[in-house]
């Protein structure tokens, strides 16, 4: 008896994803649960547990390869039995083809989807693009050629690209020289960049091309706040069986309040439509083994500073284990990152599209400052709010930012709400 491994499925739409690494063997004994096989989508990697214990038999589709949802990656032989040999199947015997009927080649099964040499791609005429970019292409009267090279696989064009190319503004560019093939030094590595790493460089160039981002800056005294901490912390650990109070959670309950004020900055643009929302999913950017990811605390205007801190710590502590799951990194209203923990002194960050804004925290220097006309010095943190021009005024995010500003340095405004 035999139990498939299939491709799971991977969130709302996330249809493909590549087989990363295989981390057992055809012949392994294998326990249920135990992870057989990483996937990597356009968001996340994820692991394939096994269905039940047993052998894990051949391995039907290789590192490298593109799948769909539903493929069957393999097999688990259950019981205590020796894992099948992989055979190659026999070739089918060719039946000749009655007279005036031209014989069919075998259509291949869903799973072999061998990769075609990006260098023949452009050749192949609808094969450049997928289904959905085609339709695209032809509603606008544009052309692969115009496109250029895909961000898809083999370099296909996918319908993001087709909007990306759209949102550029059309003038003529001067023809640029061929660019002459690189030649590496020696002591240089060649490395491929993984899929995750292929969206975030393209989500993030997106943003740029498709939004107005404007900076706009601020410092906050961090005395307050420092003394509140270190004043409670022993007792909020105690109180709330182990949670430690961070920054985190009271830049968090700062951003909440001051976006209720300023609903704009928590927006989004739908075509020529805002959309406004009640409720504030706040995205909180942490460091990972692939990259930054960005998991969402779903309505954390309905959060205390307990929640907020367990919710952080569980999301870094599932990102340095690479354990995180796709719902888990979707359906976010604004973000925040913290450039602090590795030293940054100030950053222009970028939107996590299609959020409108976002704000970036820095790193807590003592600096001289003027209080009530006299120099002291204070714990002082530069603070950022990038946010898309096309919704947010200059006046709204300045006031924004001043309001984060005031309910950090002064945290019995979060208190008293005001």
């Amino acid at each position: 008896m035999s139990a498939e491994i299939k491709v799971p499925t991977l969130g709302e739409s996330v249809t493909t994803a590549t087989v990363a690494k295989w981390l057992k063997h055809p012949g392994d004994a294998v326990n249920e649960d135990d992870p057989l096989v990483e996937l990597e989508t356009d968001k996340v990697s994820v692991e394939v547990p096994a269905p039940q214990a047993g052998v894990l038999g051949p391995l039907l589709v290789p590192e490298g390869a593109e799948v769909e949802v539903g493929t069957v990656l393999s097999t688990i032989e259950v019981g205590n039995g020796a894992a099948p040999k992989a055979a190659a199947a026999p070739a089918p015997k060719k039946e000749a083809a009655p007279a005036g009927v031209q014989a069919q080649p075998a259509t291949p099964g869903p799973v072999a989807r061998p990769a075609t040499p990006p260098s023949d791609v452009a050749a192949q005429g609808a094969a450049v693009a997928f289904p959905s970019a085609r339709k695209m292409m032809a509603e606008q009267g544009v052309s692969a050629a115009q496109v250029g090279t895909g961000t898809g696989k083999d370099g296909r064009i996918t319908k993001g690209d087709v909007q990306s190319f759209l949102s550029q503004p059309r003038v003529a560019q001067p023809a640029a020289a061929a660019r002459p093939p690189r030649q590496d030094d020696p002591r240089e590595e060649r490395v491929k960049m993984t899929r995750l790493r292929r969206t975030i460089a393209r989500r993030l160039k997106d943003a740029q091309n498709t939004a107005a981002l404007l900076t706009t800056f601020n410092e906050v005294d961090m005395s307050a706040v420092m003394q509140m901490r270190a004043e409670y912390k022993d007792l909020f650990i105690k109180k709330h069986n182990g949670v430690k109070l961070g920054f985190m959670s009271i830049f968090s309950r700062a951003v909440i309040a001051a976006l209720q004020e300023f609903p704009a900055i928590n927006a989004e643009i739908d075509g020529d439509d805002v959309i406004y929302r009640e409720f504030v999913n706040l995205g909180i950017a942490v460091g990972g083994p692939n990259g930054l990811v960005v998991p969402v605390i779903r309505d954390a205007d309905k959060m205390g500073f307990a929640q907020i801190e367990a919710a952080i710590a569980g999301f870094g502590k599932k990102a340095r284990e690479g354990t995180l799951k796709i719902d888990e990194l979707s359906g976010g209203t604004f973000s925040i990152t913290n450039g602090g923990i590795y030293g940054s002194l100030m950053s222009t960050p970028i939107i996590n599209a299609p959020q409108s804004a976002i704000l970036g925290m820095h790193a807590i220097q003592d600096r001289p400052v003027a209080v009530n006309g006299q120099v002291v010095i204070r714990p002082m943190m530069y603070i950022a709010l990038t946010y898309d021009h096309r919704i947010v005024d200059g006046k709204e995010a300045v006031s924004f930012l001043v309001r984060v500003k005031q309910n950090v340095e002064d945290p019995r405004r979060l208190l008293l709400q005001v």
